[in-house]
């Protein structure tokens, strides 16, 4: 896990194997991402925000959260929860099929998100994406944000493309392997790298 002694190594790694980087990095300022330690109600989060906007997603959130109750986003919860009760917080019948199986293969210990910790980041990835509605980069967002993996590298996330266009000057926004390639000085801290990005 990203400690803070790890954070300055990677900052340090980072500056020294990539001169782009080292200009971001000087413009961002400190590496300052809070880790979530609610793991499931970040995915029910990650969820609830796909293809929305935010401000939309934080309103969903927030009736979500008042309709769980005071025991707040448990799988427990939300698996009581029927169909129409998520639709009424404004839920999609897609996405409120997608947290109900979420919750069901939490509850039923299909993922079991006490000890994902211990799995390594392509097993986290495999348990993950056999919910409905999580795929792979939703399971990579979790990897960075909340189990604070150092080497995580979401090459299909729109933020980190669109950072990598405009900071390597390229004319359009690069594919799998355009952006792998870029990405291999910042092994082995890509999660750091790709946050840089995002802030950029």
């Amino acid at each position: 896990k990203l400690t803070p002694t790890r954070i300055e190594s990677a900052r340090r790694h980072l500056r020294t194997a990539d001169p782009v980087l080292k200009a971001i990095i000087d413009a961002v300022g400190p590496y300052t991402l809070r880790f979530e330690r609610d793991r499931f109600a970040m995915l029910v989060r990650s969820i609830v925000s796909q293809q929305i906007s935010t401000s939309a997603a934080r309103a969903i959130r927030k009736r979500l959260q008042e309709l769980a109750g005071p025991e707040g986003l448990t799988a427990a919860n939300l698996v009581l929860l029927t169909t129409d009760e998520l639709r009424s917080v404004g839920l999609s019948p897609q996405k409120a099929a997608y947290v109900t199986d979420l919750a069901s293969k939490v509850n039923d210990g299909t993922v079991d998100l006490r000890r994902i910790g211990r799995l390594s980041d392509e097993q986290v990835v495999e348990r993950l994406t056999q919910v409905k509605g999580i795929g792979r980069w939703t399971a990579q967002m979790f990897l960075i944000f909340s189990l604070g993996r150092p080497d995580v590298f979401p090459h299909e996330d729109l933020g980190v493309r669109t950072a990598i266009r405009d900071r390597y000057g390229l004319p359009e926004l690069p594919d799998k392997a355009t952006c792998h390639a870029i990405a291999a000085p910042w092994r082995p801290y890509a999660s750091v790298a790709s946050w840089y990005c995002w802030r950029s």
